[in-house]
C-alpha cells in the first residue's frame, strides 16, 4: 500500500464492458482549459464545464462502463457493509449511488470483518471491475485475506448473486475480466504478497477463465508484467491490439502506465509507456480508474486521486487524447505525457442536477450512501420497530474507543465549502451505562453525543479516548450536530432539546486513515451487556453547491 490503498489496483476491459461501443484509437478528446481550480468549486458548473474533483468524497478504486447511454461505476468500501458501492450517471460527471454489490461484508469473513472482532480496518472488500457480457453485470472483487470473487446481477442495482469465491488464497488484489471476441474469458490480476518462491511482490499475471466467468484456471497464470507497486490493470483490444493498463511507482509518485501487443501472451515482453505524470501535493495523484467513451466518441478517464486526504480519495474526470496510439491521459506536456487538468467541458451536454441528497427520514429502508462500520450484528438495529425511525440497539464494543463501536452506521464526509450534518435522538429508551450519539469517524475520531449513568443522562463530547462531560439532559429529544468546511476543521453543536443550537466541545480537525477518509456517523453503545436503545430520526445532511 504505496499510496492509499493504490498499490493494490489490478483491473482488465474489453469490448463488451463498453456495450458495444466501436473502440476508436485515432479520436481524440477535445479537453477546455487546462485552469488550475483548487476547492471549494466542484463538479458541473451549470455552463457546460466541470471542475475537478467532480465528487469532493472517498471513491475510492474506481472502475467504470458504459452500457448503452449509462454510466456504472463501482467503488472499494474495504471494511464497511454493505461492500463495493455502485453508482450510475447519464454524463460521467453527476452520478447517483444506487447500491452495493455484496449486501453483508461478513460474507467475507465473519470472524475478522464482523462486529464481534472488528479487525478489518484497511481490509476487507479491496478494487475490483465492474462489466457487463452477456446480458448480465458481473463485478469482480479481491479480498486481501480471503482471496478472490465475483458476483453477478441482470441489473445494476441488484440483485446480486451470493459471492461466488474463484479462488480462496490470500495476497491479491485488483482483478478484472476480459472477453475476447472468440468467447475466451480471461482475468488479470495482481500478487502484492511476496512469491514464495522467487520472492517477487506486486507481480501482475494473466489466467484463463472459464467462458461464463465463473472458475479461474489458477495453474493457467502468466506474469505479464512486475515492478514498483505495479497494480491498476485494465485491458483493452483497440483493433488487432491488446492493451495493458496499470499503474506503478515512479519517483514522482504513482503513474499510469501502458503496454500493447498482438496477443495477449505478448504483453509480456512489451515495453510500457508512461501516459500521465502525478504530483502529489498538486493533483493528489490520479491514477486508478477507467477508459469511458461519449456519444461524441470522446474519451475520458474516471478516476480516483489517490494521494488520500481527509475527505479520501476523491473522483475526477480527465480528458483523455490519442496520441501515436497512445490515450495519454490529461493535458499532454512538452514531453507528451499527461498532466492533471483541473476543468473542462462536460462529456455530455445535460441539466445540473440538484445537490446529491443524503438526508434520510429513515422511512422504508436505509438509503444507499450508508454504510456499517464492519459487518453488522442485524438485531441491534430496526427499521419497523418504530416507523420513521432507525432503532440502534447498544452492546459492548469490540475494543476501547469509537473505532471499536459495531452499532455504528456512517456515510462519507464531503470536502466543500460548508457541510453540516445533523440527527434527532429520542432518548426514551436509554439504561444506565449506554452512550448514543453522532460522531467523525476517522483516526480516533471525536463524537457529540449523551450517557446515561445512575439514572442520569448528561451531554458529552470526545475526541479520541477523552470525554468531556457537559450539562444534565432532562427533555427526551435532543438534535445533534457537526459542520465543518473546506478546511477539514469540524465543531460540534446542540439544541439541549429546546431547539436552540450551541456549540460544545473542541474542534476536531478530520483525518485520514486505513485508507479511508473521514465518516458522519450514527452509533451507540454499552458498557457490558445489550440493553438500550435510541431512536435516530430527521438526519439531515446538508453541502455547498459546486460553485462554492
Amino acid at each position: 500500500m504505496m499510496d492509499s490503498k493504490s498499490d493494490r489496483r489490478s483491473v482488465m476491459l474489453g469490448l463488451s464492458a463498453l456495450g458495444g461501443i466501436a473502440l476508436c484509437p485515432g479520436q481524440a478528446s477535445a479537453a477546455g482549459p487546462a485552469t488550475a481550480s483548487p476547492l471549494p468549486r466542484w463538479g458541473d458548473q451549470g455552463d457546460g464545464s466541470f471542475v475537478n474533483p467532480i465528487i469532493p468524497a472517498d471513491y475510492s478504486d474506481l472502475d467504470a462502463i458504459r452500457v448503452g447511454d449509462t454510466y456504472y461505476a463501482i467503488s472499494s468500501t474495504l471494511h464497511t457493509s454493505p461492500a463495493m458501492v455502485i453508482l450510475r450517471s447519464g454524463d460521467m460527471v453527476n452520478w447517483t449511488t444506487i447500491g452495493h454489490a455484496v449486501p453483508d461484508l461478513a460474507l467475507l469473513g465473519e470472524e475478522a470483518l464482523g462486529w464481534r472482532r472488528m479487525r478489518g480496518y484497511g481490509r476487507g472488500m479491496w478494487a475490483g471491475a465492474i462489466r457487463h457480457h452477456g446480458g448480465r453485470f458481473y463485478i469482480y472483487f479481491a479480498s486481501p485475506d480471503s482471496g478472490l470473487y465475483v458476483t453477478t446481477a441482470e441489473r445494476a442495482e441488484g440483485p446480486w448473486t451470493p459471492p461466488r469465491s474463484l479462488l480462496r488464497e490470500a495476497g491479491y488484489d485488483d482483478p478484472c475480466p476480459f472477453w475476447d471476441e472468440d468467447g475466451s474469458a480471461w482475468l488479470v490480476m495482481t500478487r502484492f504478497a511476496a512469491d514464495p518462491v522467487t520472492g517477487r511482490s506486486y507481480v501482475i499475471s494473466l489466467y484463463r477463465m472459464s467462458e461464463d466467468g465463473l472458475t479461474l484456471d489458477r495453474a493457467s497464470a502468466l506474469p505479464i508484467h512486475q515492478s514498483e507497486g505495479s497494480e491498476a490493470s485494465k485491458l483493452y483490444k483497440f483493433g488487432p491490439l491488446y492493451y495493458h493498463y496499470f499503474s506503478e511507482v515512479k519517483p514522482e509518485g504513482r503513474v499510469p502506465m501502458m503496454k500493447r501487443a498482438t496477443s495477449l501472451p505478448g504483453l509480456a515482453q512489451a515495453s510500457a509507456v508512461q501516459l500521465g505524470h502525478v504530483n502529489a501535493p498538486v493533483d493528489s495523484e490520479p491514477n486508478q480508474g477507467a477508459l469511458l467513451q461519449a456519444r461524441d466518441k470522446s474519451w475520458w478517464f474516471l478516476t480516483h486521486q489517490g494521494h488520500g486526504d481527509w475527505q479520501g480519495r476523491a473522483m475526477c474526470l480527465l480528458p483523455v487524447t490519442w496520441t501515436g496510439g497512445w490515450p495519454i491521459i490529461g493535458r499532454a506536456g512538452p514531453d507528451g505525457i499527461g498532466n492533471m487538468v483541473w476543468r473542462s467541458r462536460k462529456p455530455i451536454a445535460s441539466p445540473r442536477p440538484p445537490l446529491p441528497d443524503m438526508s434520510d427520514e429513515f422511512r422504508g429502508g436505509i438509503k444507499p450512501v450508508w454504510e456499517w462500520n464492519h459487518a453488522p450484528r442485524h438485531e441491534a438495529f430496526s427499521l419497523t420497530e418504530r416507523p420513521g425511525h432507525l432503532r440502534l440497539k447498544a452492546f459492548p464494543p469490540a475494543f476501547k474507543g469509537l473505532r471499536g463501536v459495531g452499532n455504528l452506521l456512517s456515510q462519507r464526509s464531503w470536502r466543500t465549502a460548508d457541510n453540516r450534518a445533523s440527527v434527532v435522538l429520542d432518548l426514551s429508551g436509554m439504561v444506565d451505562g449506554q452512550t448514543a450519539g453522532l460522531c467523525h469517524l476517522s483516526a480516533a475520531g471525536a463524537w457529540i453525543g449523551v450517557r446515561q449513568s445512575a439514572g442520569r443522562r448528561r451531554l458529552c463530547f470526545a475526541r479520541g479516548d477523552v470525554v468531556k462531560e457537559g450539562p444534565v439532559i432532562d427533555m427526551p429529544l435532543i438534535r445533534l450536530a457537526t459542520r465543518w468546511g473546506d478546511d477539514g476543521r469540524a465543531i460540534f453543536e446542540h439544541d439541549g432539546g429546546g431547539g436552540r443550537f450551541r456549540r460544545f466541545g473542541e474542534h476536531y480537525d478530520l483525518q485520514w486513515r486505513d485508507y479511508r477518509g473521514d465518516r458522519v456517523g450514527l452509533f451507540t453503545v454499552h458498557d457490558d451487556a445489550m440493553r438500550g436503545h435510541v431512536d435516530f430520526s430527521d438526519f439531515r445532511y446538508r453541502i455547498a453547491s459546486q460553485n462554492g
